[in-house]
């Protein structure tokens, strides 16, 4: 019998999961608004430096914006001074890019700094990098450090999972993408409670995330594409010919991505990696045009406003200048994320069977565009379907993107991620 009240008295001494999930909340706000801070803060500042370094500079020196010339002095420089910048702070800003995917374990503290710094210097200069992947990391470095002090009971992996649906939920404008991706992760790990238990504290996090940002800088993926009229057959067909298509422009970059990294480390030096990758950038933004450039968030909005505007050769020379670009960046050593670049390609990609087939509607071609890439480089079936079908806010295109998730994942699963191990290795 006392062997028996032991065992009643420990079930009982277990939270309510209720009572569990309650306590997450303070914690999961606070983590998901400094989130949000900090990447709106970077974007910010980033923003201004920009402002400077492709209009008041070349203004005041009397040259032209995005001139070729104007482009390769200036990728160039970035790399330089990235390079320099590297080498100086602390941590040399984190572990090699080409090795880290969007939610890693917690760096330390004193790399967070110099990683922001290096982070701001690249999404000014025009690199070819989004800034999902420092961010998420420099958020879950402070969250880990803030929560293993304040509340060292509490298991590491929450803060873990708190900064990172944080900040995807800031990024996004929504929690719901960082509960899908999160929701691939936590599916395979063993905890307690059920699916939805385990998201909590996430989700509670990202729709703070997602509010504030919301309420201080009112982002959107919509990109205002000519409606989607109703469903044909043919829609079908070209649905999954478009996103395989994707897939196969994002694996082919998978596939150099070890090869590039490999030249790019036989220089044996960061400075030198980084300015000869920055130099090929600026040769790359010469050759596809201003637009090729920067995280290409707002150039797919110029794309989207004027989908007849390029011919399907434009088109098709812009999609895999930035997928080469991403390649580059990526390999090179650039901080930075890869999911918005990859969205350009898909962009321009559909735009140009578009082009090519002008009774393929421009919604359909663009979502599935985007659809099979981010199969391709993120290897996240969901992070890929969400964010395809807010580009379009069509809910009647969802059923195609859906079907055409499927040859595209067949011609991407099992084969390498965009991602490397520590010994140059690629990641399957």
């Amino acid at each position: 019998m006392a062997t028996a009240s032991a065992g009643d008295s420990a079930v009982s001494a277990e939270p309510a999961p209720a009572r569990r999930l309650l306590l997450v909340i303070v914690p999961a706000l606070a983590v998901g608004v400094v989130s949000a801070l900090v990447l709106l803060g970077v974007s910010l500042l980033a923003e201004q430096l920009q402002d400077v370094l492709w209009k008041t500079l070349p203004d005041a020196l009397s040259v032209g914006r995005y001139s070729s010339l104007w482009m390769i002095v200036m990728l160039t420089a970035t790399g330089l001074v990235t390079g320099l910048a590297i080498r100086a702070v602390p941590g040399r800003a984190g572990p090699d890019p080409a090795t880290m995917g969007l939610v890693d374990p917690p760096l330390a503290p004193g790399v967070v700094p110099g990683l922001l710094v290096v982070t701001v210097l690249a999404l000014a200069g025009g690199v070819s990098l989004g800034p999902e992947n420092p961010i998420t990391a420099a958020n879950i470095a402070l969250a880990y450090w803030a929560g293993r002090r304040l509340t060292p009971g509490a298991p590491a992996a929450l803060w873990v999972a708190l900064a990172a649906a944080g900040t995807i939920g800031a990024l996004f404008g929504t929690p719901v993408a960082a509960a899908l991706i999160l929701s691939e992760t936590l599916a395979t790990r063993a905890g307690p409670g059920a699916l939805w238990d385990r998201l909590f504290g996430p989700l509670t996090a990202g729709a703070a995330g997602a509010v504030t940002m919301t309420l201080a800088a009112h982002p959107t993926f919509d990109l205002s594409l000519p409606a989607y009229p109703h469903a044909h057959w043919s829609d079908l067909l070209s649905a999954c010919v478009i996103a395989t298509a994707g897939a196969a422009l994002g694996l082919a970059a998978v596939y150099a991505f070890p090869h590039v990294h490999r030249a790019f480390r036989a220089l044996r030096h960061p400075v030198l990696a980084l300015t000869a990758g920055g130099l090929l950038l600026g040769l790359l933004g010469a050759l596809g045009g201003h637009l090729t450039l920067f995280k290409g968030l707002e150039e797919v909005k110029v794309l989207a406003a004027d989908p007849d505007g390029w011919s399907a050769g434009e088109f098709a020379v812009m999609a895999v200048v930035k997928t080469v670009a991403l390649l580059v960046a990526a390999t090179c050593g650039f901080r930075g994320g890869r999911i918005f670049p990859a969205v350009f390609c898909g962009v321009a990609l559909g735009l140009c069977a578009h082009a090519l087939a002008g009774g393929v509607p421009v919604a359909l071609a663009v979502t599935c565009g985007v659809l099979g890439v981010l199969l391709a480089v993120t290897r996240q079936g969901w992070l890929s379907l969400f964010t395809a079908a807010v580009l379009a806010s069509d809910m009647r295109l969802l059923p195609l993107l859906c079907v055409a998730t499927l040859p595209a994942w067949l011609l991407v699963t099992g084969r390498p991620q965009m991602q490397l191990r520590a010994d140059g290795t690629p990641l399957r």
